[in-house]
């Protein structure tokens, strides 16, 4: 469906993104954990702040919150929605699976999904109508959140949940990793003629100093090993390893792959 929504990219941090959606008069904002490059953003684009969107607790996607608000003092109040089940005490509007967000001033709706694996109660955040995806730290392009708080088998089922979305979904995570990302991909699948070819593709973006992300559902899922690792490619990945000795065990496998990554130089 076409949409008269815009969304912004918001660097911060050293890899961090922040994402403004606004209809060149009202905005929400995705995650803010710094609130100066927001505030500056809102600003150049003349635009009102109504709601907050947080996807989990870490003060890089929270940290901007207190300084945004005070910012907005004597204006409209600001409607913070959160996960539920997270630990983050400013939320206003605390939302868990399959919950429905209707921000009017902007006409964007949205369904909460619960993802846990990174934290205990991570959410994503999808925009039906426009088929956007706002995944937080649990999805990024060519990768997944680390398990700090979650099991190796949450982050699968989290990942399935999203894997199931339509191909064409643009997802908006949180973080510039995605070189990174496909370097260990491809030790994995080095046979991956798609995952070759983004390789390239995102390197000259990264070169030229232009984001990786968004990315999509489609090419995640054709690229990414996370959503992948019930495919034999990346099964024999880990068996060369001898990250695994039980082929049938999807868990373990998936496990052993986060377990892989994480040690990956």
């Amino acid at each position: 469906m076409k949409s008269s929504l815009t969304i912004l990219t918001v660097p911060a941090f050293a890899d961090n993104y922040l994402w403004i959606i606004h209809n060149g008069k009202n905005a929400v904002v995705v995650d803010p954990g710094d609130a100066t490059p927001i505030l500056h953003a809102l600003d150049q684009h003349q635009l009102t702040l109504s709601a907050i969107l947080l996807t989990h607790h870490h003060a890089d996607h929270i940290g901007g919150v207190p300084a945004l608000l005070k910012s907005n003092q004597g204006m409209q109040a600001i409607q913070i929605y959160g996960p539920a089940n997270d630990g983050i005490s400013c939320i206003t509007k605390p939302v868990g699976n399959n919950d429905r967000i209707a921000l009017t001033d902007l006409g964007l709706h949205l369904t909460v999904i619960e993802v846990p694996g990174h934290t205990a109660g991570h959410i994503a955040y999808f925009a039906p109508d426009q088929h956007w995806l706002f995944s937080g730290d649990t999805l990024f392009a060519g990768g997944c959140g680390r398990l700090f708080e979650g099991t190796p088998a949450q982050m699968l089922n989290s990942l399935d949940k999203l894997s199931q979305l339509p191909n064409d979904t643009v997802v908006y995570c949180a973080h510039e990793y995605t070189l990174s990302n496909l370097r260990f991909a491809l030790a994995v699948e080095p046979d991956n003629l798609a995952l070759s070819q983004r390789m390239l593709s995102e390197q000259t973006k990264r070169d030229q100093g232009i984001p990786t992300v968004p990315t999509t559902i489609g090419l995640e899922k054709a690229t990414n090993p996370f959503l992948r690792s019930r495919e034999t490619s990346v099964i024999n990945g880990l068996l060369k390893q001898e990250k695994i000795v039980k082929t049938n065990d999807e868990v373990a496998n998936f496990g052993a792959l986060r377990e892989w990554k994480n040690h990956f130089a």
